[in-house]
């Protein structure tokens, strides 16, 4: 496993370094990412072989508390992060936190601030879905030669930007497997198709937590059912405490301290004066 100083300038060991992910490119090897949110989640991607995970900025500390290998990324979000002042602020603060690189899915300009002061940077390309009113709709992108061809441009002008690596959503998965021949980005797969470097899901989606899978998703859990349990059991449990109130059975002796007869005496005694 790479060992490398982070940007907080702390001695670390990686799953994956910047310069391992670029070495996929042709190899025919691929690296996993999911989502992690929680310390938990970061746990189990770490204990599963998971080499990626991506987080919001704000949560890089709290991944961090579950992995300290994982390579994390930290998405930097539209509303937390508006200003170059504050983009660059979130950026800086997020990887001294532990991130070993951003998600930005915001103007070249952008992107190119940020790799300027070598913040290794991952763009987002093909269904953005905070930017789907460009495209009428949830649908996949390049689909036609006219479409494939402008994504192929938008895929060199982030290259030239300085970005390292691109999220490829729904990208059709013909004009997903030339463009990634033809790329020096990194390029992370979530419903594109297997011709990228890194296949992407959401943790939620192969654990089973969402009530409606899109079509680039598989499950293999049902966390569904067990939190159905747990709010179940929750609510059998909390009925049993209002119950136990109104019949008198909570609280019991045995759930009460005590007082001995002398010492009720003598406390009694003194009120009484």
């Amino acid at each position: 496993m790479p060992r490398i100083f982070d940007f907080g300038g702390r001695e670390v060991n990686r799953s994956q370094t910047v310069a391992g992910l670029k070495s996929l490119k042709g190899s025919g090897r691929h690296a996993t990412q999911v989502t992690a949110e929680t310390p938990d989640e970061a746990a189990a991607a770490e204990a599963a072989g998971i080499e990626m995970v991506v987080c919001r900025a704000a949560n890089v500390a709290r991944v961090r508390e579950g992995s300290k290998v994982v390579f994390v990324t930290a998405a930097l979000g539209f509303a937390e992060a508006i200003t170059p002042d504050e983009i660059m602020r979130t950026a800086f603060s997020a990887v001294t936190s532990g991130a070993d690189a951003v998600l930005c899915s915001r103007s070249h300009q952008t992107v190119k601030m940020l790799a300027d002061e070598q913040i290794p940077v991952m763009g987002h390309l093909g269904l953005v879905p905070r930017k789907s009113t460009w495209l009428g709709g949830i649908r996949a992108v390049g689909k036609t030669a006219t479409e494939a061809l402008d994504l192929w441009d938008r895929f060199r002008r982030l290259e030239d930007a300085g970005a390292f690596a691109v999220e490829c959503e729904v990208i059709a998965a013909p004009a997903m497997a030339e463009i990634n021949r033809r790329t020096g980005l990194v390029t992370v797969s979530l419903g594109s198709g297997r011709d990228a470097d890194v296949m992407f899901l959401f943790t939620s989606d192969i654990c089973g937590e969402a009530s409606r899978l899109p079509r680039h998703a598989r499950a293999w859990g049902d966390l569904a059912s067990l939190h159905d349990a747990v709010r179940r059991e929750r609510v059998r449990a909390l009925s049993g405490f209002r119950s136990a109130v109104e019949t008198g059975d909570f609280p019991g002796k045995a759930d009460v301290a005590d007082m001995t007869a002398e010492e009720m005496e003598k406390f009694l005694g003194t009120l009484d004066k």
